[in-house]
């Protein structure tokens, strides 16, 4: 087939595209993000390496796409509470409960430490839009009066995940419903209805 044949054939999509990116993330899995090739997950999806290509422009754009598909965004809860609303994010669909998702986590690290390209990509497509639910969460709270108004929303929106993540990566307990609850009851929400101490004491 000549270059020219195959820029013409259509590009991968449907079944087949989710096909090639379960099989991204098995690849993934096995040798972590720095081993992986797209000889290999062609190889794992029965494709040509051509076939992914057409698709997909490098590693980058594959192993983002992947991860997109196995990490969805959690959708933005209403339960009117600010307690209610980070337990139904994080331990809904997409949230940080589901195992493999954290052990794919796990596969990328070195990589957003080592390669610029790819740790751009994660943290705009993967990481950027779970930040933005977590931080409509508490600016919502905010609007509620339910949190104090100085309330920095940059360092509390990444706070519940930096917790679990700590605890799964470094102590080794897998983050449970009764865990998070624990966090947001003694941790979370006592830090955000906390007064401000330098007005307190201004």
């Amino acid at each position: 087939m000549t270059p020219s044949e195959a820029a013409t054939r259509p590009r991968v999509e449907g079944d087949r595209e989710l096909q090639i990116l379960e099989a991204t993330l098995e690849v993934l899995a096995d040798v972590g993000y720095d081993r992986l090739t797209m000889d290999a997950v062609a190889t794992r999806a029965k494709a040509s390496k051509a076939t992914l290509y057409r698709r997909w422009t490098n590693k980058v754009s594959l192993v983002i796409d992947a991860l997109l598909v196995q990490k969805a965004a959690p959708l933005l809860p209403d339960t009117g509470s600010l307690r209610g609303d980070l337990l139904d994010a994080f331990c809904g669909f997409g949230g940080i409960m589901d195992e493999q998702a954290v052990a794919t986590l796990s596969s990328v690290l070195t990589a957003i430490t080592r390669d610029e390209e790819f740790a751009t990509a994660f943290r705009t497509r993967v990481i950027g839009p779970k930040m933005a639910v977590s931080q409509a969460i508490y600016q919502r709270a905010v609007a509620r009066g339910e949190v104090r108004a100085d309330l920095d929303i940059t360092l509390f929106g990444p706070a519940l995940a930096g917790i679990l993540l700590h605890r799964a990566y470094l102590l080794g307990e897998a983050p449970s419903r009764e865990l998070i609850a624990r966090v947001i009851d003694q941790i979370i929400v006592p830090a955000a209805t906390a007064p401000n101490t330098k007005e307190t004491h201004g």
